[in-house]
This record gives C-alpha cells, sequence and structure tokens, in this order.
C-alpha cells in the first residue's frame, strides 16, 4: 500500500504555491521569495568560467530550485528541479 501512495504522488502535477509561481525563471538577479531556504551550493566549470549553483526548497510547497549565478549568461538563474 506505501508503494501505491509513493507511486500516486509521482504521477500527480507538481503544484507550485503563489510565490513560488511568481519566481521568474531563466533570468540572472531574479528574485525568490522569502520562505525559500538555502540547501547548499556547488561549483560547475563552464567554457567561459566556473558558476555557483545553490539549491533551495520551499517550505511552503516543498518544490526544489536551483540558482545559477552564472554573470556570462543573463539566461542563468532560477529553475525548478523537482520536489
Amino acid at each position: 500500500m506505501t508503494k501505491d501512495l509513493a507511486r500516486q504522488r509521482e504521477l500527480q502535477p507538481m503544484v507550485l504555491c503563489e510565490p513560488c509561481q511568481g519566481i521568474q525563471r531563466n533570468w540572472r538577479k531574479a528574485p525568490g521569495h522569502a520562505e525559500l531556504v538555502q540547501r547548499g551550493n556547488r561549483k560547475e566549470d563552464r567554457e567561459e568560467g566556473t558558476v555557483t549553483i545553490t539549491r533551495y526548497v520551499c517550505d511552503r510547497c516543498g518544490t526544489a530550485w536551483e540558482y545559477e549565478n552564472d554573470k556570462n549568461n543573463q539566461r542563468a538563474g532560477w529553475s525548478v528541479v523537482g520536489r
């Protein structure tokens, strides 16, 4: 029965809370919201240099986010990575 419940959750579409819905994705320097909690960061090497990617989780809806801080790419920024 537990596996059935887990499978049902996987199949449900991800629902973002209102503050998460307001986050502008893929745009550097776009603000997050107050209920995002930082969960760590990592460095990745790119052609133009090293970028920092910081992981966040929303306390309200549980959505996992990553923020890519790449000064050479204006289209970097917020992206949803799951639950």
